[in-house]
């Protein structure tokens, strides 16, 4: 037997699709297909795609920054042009 808690927090499929049409136009390059259908696991594979390039840019970014931390040639302009990347 299910505890009421856990029924509570079950999604159902209606919250899922609804989830996944919100996440569609978020993604980079969605905005180019917005009139065409798309399938749900082909969005979730470009979310989980654009989540791991966006893992590397702020993880290159950090790298970037550390380097520059370590070399003490940093100032407010170097910084701001390493995030504007």
């Amino acid at each position: 037997m299910t505890s009421r808690r856990e029924r509570s927090s079950r999604i159902t499929e209606d919250e899922i699709n609804d989830l996944i049409l919100k996440l569609h136009p978020l993604l980079q390059d969605s905005s180019s297909r917005c009139n065409t259908k798309v399938s749900t696991a082909k969005i979730l594979k470009e979310t989980c795609n654009y989540l791991k390039k966006l893992h590397k840019e702020v993880d290159d970014l950090s790298e970037r920054l550390s380097q520059l931390l370590a070399s003490g040639n940093v100032d407010e302009d170097t910084i701001r042009a390493l995030l504007r990347r």
